[in-house]
């Protein structure tokens, strides 16, 4: 299953989602003093290469913030697979969980079936990242069908840093399609 890919420059759809620790979590606002969002779209708990880009995650959050980034991660995950998952990980993020099929089609992301029960007991996407700016547009997307194929974190926030500089004036790229 695929969905149209959301473009650079485009509005973010706005979703709320269900946030481990209680409440909602609303993808493509950002929260507190914040004003742009980053959105890590990881497979869920069956994942190994998924938690170990959270484990690299989270030494990062404190120079995103610095820069007014807000993070998320999020999976299809439900709510029993995902809360001991992140505990046993021992990461400190805010996780929304239960993200449905039809989330994932409006977010463009790449969508499995499992393989079996013990993989995921239904349709995961694939991993997600995308970074929304203060006007709620699209300013960065990575889409990937596979774990092993997303943005270097330490490459990524360095990047990010050089784009949020306002010295930099430094526009949403791949607009011409």
């Amino acid at each position: 299953m695929t969905a149209t890919k959301l473009a650079a420059g485009e509005t973010f759809p706005v979703l709320k989602i269900a946030r481990l620790g209680g409440g909602d979590l609303s993808l493509g606002k950002p929260s507190g003093s914040h004003d742009w969002q980053m959105v890590v779209v990881y497979r869920g708990k069956h994942c190994p290469y998924c938690s170990r880009y959270l484990q690299e995650l989270e030494p990062l959050i404190p120079r995103l913030n610095g820069i007014g980034i807000d993070v998320a991660a999020v999976s299809a995950d439900s709510l029993d697979r995902a809360e001991p998952h992140i505990a046993k990980l021992g990461v400190d993020l805010t996780i929304g969980y239960d993200l449905s099929v039809a989330q994932m089609k409006s977010l463009g992301l790449y969508i499995s079936e499992p393989r079996s029960d013990a993989e995921s007991p239904r349709p995961f996407a694939e991993p997600g990242l995308f970074i929304i700016n203060g006007d709620g547009t699209l300013q960065v997307t990575d889409i990937s069908n596979g774990p092993f194929v997303r943005p270097h974190l330490e490459t990524l926030v360095g990047g990010l840093e050089f784009i949020r500089n306002p010295e930099h004036k430094y526009p949403i790229r791949g607009l011409l399609t």
